[in-house]
């Protein structure tokens, strides 16, 4: 089909009935439908290495597969074979499995710059142990997040400071406060305002942009100096960065960090990690207080921890973090150039280290547009790229990025189309897509 009459019927009848039993139509907010063109929500059947097919039987190039948790490309075979392998041996005992053994050894041995480790099956639960840990290592109850970074956890302490904030008592959100990322003078300023009053900063160690120089060591200086737990959220920074995650790269160590998304590829894992001195107020060996670290039943399922071994195995062995930052700067590369010959290289802008690309849709004034971001997704569809970011998987091959850079020429063809009218809506057909945190749906 042509951009113009691309149609998704069964995706659109199994969206409503999606709707109708699911809130929001899925399981995560940044899957909804409101988050693509009307009417053009692909719903997945299956997926293969860097492919998706929906039900409508259309195939897609993939990026951003499974929120950045699928960077090996689904169904990667050794993934696959270990988790087939602890299935048949039972998922869940009524005591330790000495697949959780072996799984702390490998992620310990993966990520040196921790000494213990609580496995989970979700980022927020992980986040969320942290400052709790935290709160009850230093005595303090708030919590500083940075600012600049758009999600750590489902839980009140974090949500409460969205614009999705209702059910959220207001003192649960008072005790949570922020500061700008790569701004050590504001921090400092902050944690003197509430002296001995906030018990950590949370903050992913990089994003979009690479840390000013000196800040992740400016950061470690101002938490060691104002006595709270430094805490990274490597929940996408882990693997994608290196294999031992943005403090690995960078040698900056926190008191606690936070992995998920990459680590089991698409399976539930997430790990909390840090020093022993916080970890072990979590556990039985200590005179203090306890504290309810993580308690998960379904934390250290077998086949799930096997799949995150299999997973730092893969990466180790085929250099899976390296060919991650290849692909993205051969596809930054080429979104750049197309983009500049259609003429509207200052409007679609491809953003992002180049194992965690990103893209933005500037408006005519250079602004983020929502209608011109839905214009490109449309175009995108009909071209068989479902990416509602460009953030590889290993599992692409040089076939799938040039197609992708040839659908985004095309795209960016229309693009300047209605730039050159001022006016994106003639090529939206519906509403333009919605950010995922907004008050009202």
């Amino acid at each position: 089909m042509t951009g113009e009459d691309f149609a998704l019927p069964r995706s659109r009848a199994a969206n409503e009935r999606l709707h109708a039993l699911v809130p929001g139509g899925a399981h995560t907010y940044a899957k909804g439908d409101d988050q693509y063109p009307e009417d053009l929500a692909p719903v997945i059947s299956r997926g293969r290495g860097a492919h998706v097919w929906d039900v409508d039987g259309n195939r897609y190039v993939e990026y951003g597969s499974g929120l950045r948790s699928v960077s090996l490309g689904h169904a990667h075979p050794r993934v696959v074979e270990a988790v087939r392998r602890e299935l048949d041996r039972g998922s869940n005992f009524v005591r330790p499995s000495v697949v959780e053994l072996e799984a702390a050894e490998r992620f310990l041995a993966t990520v040196p710059t921790a000494e213990m480790v609580k496995f989970a099956k979700n980022g927020s639960d992980a986040t969320t142990a942290a400052v709790r840990l935290a709160r009850a290592a230093t005595g303090r109850p708030r919590v500083a997040v940075c600012a600049d970074h758009p999600f750590f956890s489902v839980d009140d302490w974090f949500i409460g400071t969205t614009p999705m904030s209702a059910g959220v008592p207001a003192a649960t959100t008072e005790l949570t406060l922020s500061f700008p990322y790569g701004d050590l003078a504001a921090t400092e300023k902050l944690l003197a305002r509430y002296e001995d009053g906030i018990a950590c900063l949370v903050l992913e160690p990089a994003a979009h942009s690479e840390p000013p120089p000196g800040y992740l060591e400016g950061l470690r200086e101002l938490a060691d100096r104002h006595g709270c737990v430094l805490v990274f959220d490597e929940m996408i920074t882990g693997f994608r960065w290196s294999e031992a995650g943005a403090q690995g790269l960078y040698g900056v160590v926190p008191d606690l960090s936070t992995f998920g998304k990459a680590l089991g590829n698409g399976f539930a894992v997430s790990a909390l990690a840090g020093r022993r001195a916080l970890m072990e107020r979590g556990g039985l060996r200590h005179s203090g207080d306890r504290v309810f670290l993580l308690s998960t039943t379904h934390g250290a399922e077998t086949h799930a921890l096997a799949a995150a071994m299999a997973v730092q195995s893969v990466y180790v062995e085929e250099g899976v973090t390296a060919r991650l930052h290849s692909l993205g700067e051969r596809l930054a590369a080429g979104v750049g150039r197309a983009a500049a010959d259609a003429g509207v290289g200052d409007h679609v802008v491809v953003r992002g280290r180049a194992s965690n690309l990103v893209f933005a849709t500037l408006d005519e004034n250079g602004q983020p547009s929502q209608e011109y971001r839905t214009l490109f997704l449309r175009r995108l569809l009909a071209g068989g790229v479902l990416a509602p970011s460009f953030v590889v998987s290993s599992a692409l091959d040089d076939a799938d990025i040039e197609h992708t850079v040839e659908v985004v020429a095309e795209a960016c063809a229309v693009y300047r189309k209605a730039l050159e009218a001022g006016d994106p809506t003639p090529w939206l057909a519906g509403r333009p897509v919605k950010p995922v945190f907004r008050r009202r749906a």
